[in-house]
């Protein structure tokens, strides 16, 4: 096989995976190839470090499989999870235009396969480009506007009211009234606040049948009673 060869079969799998991810939906042909040949696909280990908060910006993270945490540090080293980002979808995008530091921390929650874009290289493209440009600040405004709701959740609301919006939220990205229980740590990361008052929250969510917990699965029993909890202590 030519070397010629070789590059176009390498670039199949790459603009197969940007083709699914929600930033580049729309792009032509020409744009996602642009993207591919640029690409260098790095694989992380469930708890290895895609970059940390304060790091220069080096590029964008595309997450092909996988998923991801982008969470933020205290002084006393408490972590606060801002998102949790599942594959097809980026991360790092602002700091590619303001020219600051990573803002936040990113570690793989389960094995992940990226596809990263240096900074320059992807600049390249969206002078070559403008709609990927437009679509990076639609994905930033997105962003912005999560940002916003933890902020106020954080500063109105109380962790039982907001664990009982959460464990709602996760019941209706399932789809159904049972799913997968995160750790309690690692729903403490998601509230700002630490393990042992959400283990009490859920204890007493189930004491009062809200809820039933077996293993790793949580089921909603009463959902009327869970969203007044979410509404009362909100």
């Amino acid at each position: 096989m030519s070397a010629c060869a070789t590059v176009v079969c390498n670039l199949i799998p790459k603009t197969a995976s940007l083709s699914r991810i929600p930033l580049f939906a729309g792009l032509s042909e020409n744009e996602i190839q642009a993207l591919a040949q640029r690409a260098v696909e790095r694989r992380f280990a469930p708890g290895d470090a895609l970059f940390r908060e304060g790091e220069p910006c080096a590029g964008i993270f595309l997450i092909v499989e996988g998923s991801v945490k982008i969470f933020k540090t205290s002084a006393g080293r408490c972590e606060m999870m801002l998102a949790l980002e599942t594959a097809p979808s980026t991360v790092a995008e602002l700091p590619l235009f303001d020219g600051g530091p990573y803002p936040a921390s990113v570690r793989a929650v389960e094995a992940v396969v990226s596809l990263f874009l240096n900074k320059a290289d992807f600049q390249q493209v969206c002078r070559q480009y403008p709609d990927v440009a437009l679509k990076v600040l639609a994905v930033v405004g997105g962003r912005l506007r999560h940002l916003v709701g933890v902020v106020e959740s954080l500063t109105f609301g109380s962790v039982t009211g907001r664990l009982a919006r959460l464990l709602l939220d996760a019941s209706r990205q399932a789809g159904a009234d049972e799913f997968d229980l995160p750790t309690h740590q690692e729903l403490a990361s998601r509230l700002g606040t630490v393990r042992e008052v959400v283990s009490r929250n859920l204890a007493r969510f189930r004491a009062e049948g809200l809820i039933r917990i077996q293993g790793c699965q949580l089921r909603i029993q009463d959902r009327a009673g869970l969203e007044r909890e979410a509404e009362l202590q909100g």
